[in-house]
């Protein structure tokens, strides 16, 4: 009898040791997976020149003109934090911005930020977050964006001898990980990928991008990452949508691009205001 309760606690014992193991080793697995290791992080304590530059074109047919060095206001690092505006001035003025084609800007009383992270800082995969607010949304015409483009991209600023590749081929793909058309409705963000056509300048905007609701006036950090072939986009952390098989298709190295755009002719006054916290980059180690 006392044989057999001997046996039995062994067992017990042999069988809690396998299932302790068990789980030690598939949590290890777990947080192996989930460890990111940052590579990039601003947290705009000052405008870096080493990590951005203001990028000045003509896209979309706006409506604003990007200006340098914070003219008008519209480019302004304070408190720890980035505002990137859309500024009415109240009289047209001349407007040096080119589209992909050469032709000039026509005089604009709306002036704006664009910076990017181009020749600066340019990663392969991984994720990419800012944590960012507006002051007010909804408003007719409001258009601020978040988002990747390929380093090879031959818009402005050519700097580099491999920028040859148009938009959306490979090199040049487009990646919006934060988007707020203000001309739809108020709290909406849209997040996707732009689908190549295989051409310059096809680029299907509908197939993988998608809205979703959020306070847009608080803050929240958005994100789109490479998760085997897929492309995974979250708020606060948590997904709310997924590109799935796309992300081999963006092998390239890639830049931020933080901005915002008027982009119909709606009436505005005073500015608009994008608060940017924090801009990073993180690679699975």
């Amino acid at each position: 009898m006392r044989s057999n309760r001997i046996l039995l606690a062994f067992v017990l014992v042999l069988a809690l040791s396998c299932k302790s193991g068990e789980k030690k080793e598939e949590n290890t697995e777990v947080a192996a997976v989930e460890i990111w290791e940052t590579d990039f992080q601003d947290d705009f304590e000052t405008f870096n020149p080493e990590n951005w530059q203001d990028q000045r074109i003509w896209v979309n047919n706006e409506k604003q003109c990007y200006v340098p060095d914070g003219q008008y206001g519209t480019r302004e690092v304070s408190n720890g934090t980035l505002k990137l505006k859309v500024v009415n001035v109240g009289e047209a003025r001349p407007c040096d911005n080119l589209d992909k084609h050469g032709e000039q800007h026509p005089d604009t009383p709306y002036m704006a930020g664009r910076i990017c992270s181009k020749n600066r800082k340019e990663f392969v995969k991984g994720k990419w977050t800012a944590r960012l607010r507006l002051h007010g949304n909804g408003q007719p015409s409001m258009f601020p964006a978040w988002w990747l483009l390929g380093a090879r991209n031959n818009e402005s600023p050519v700097q580099e001898p491999d920028e040859t590749v148009c938009w959306p081929l490979t090199g040049s793909g487009e990646i919006d990980i934060f988007e707020h058309h203000g001309d739809v409705k108020k709290d909406h963000f849209t997040t996707g990928a732009i689908k190549s056509e295989g051409e310059c300048d096809k680029g299907d905007w509908w197939s993988y991008r998608k809205d979703f609701p959020a306070t847009l006036d608080d803050y929240h950090e958005y994100s789109v990452e490479w998760e085997g072939s897929d492309l995974v986009y979250r708020l606060d952390g948590e997904e709310v949508y997924r590109n799935e098989g796309e992300g081999d298709n963006y092998p390239e190295p890639m830049f931020a691009i933080l901005n915002f755009a008027k982009i119909t002719d709606n009436p505005m006054t005073g500015e608009w205001i994008m608060e940017v916290d924090w801009v990073k980059h993180e690679s699975r180690k």
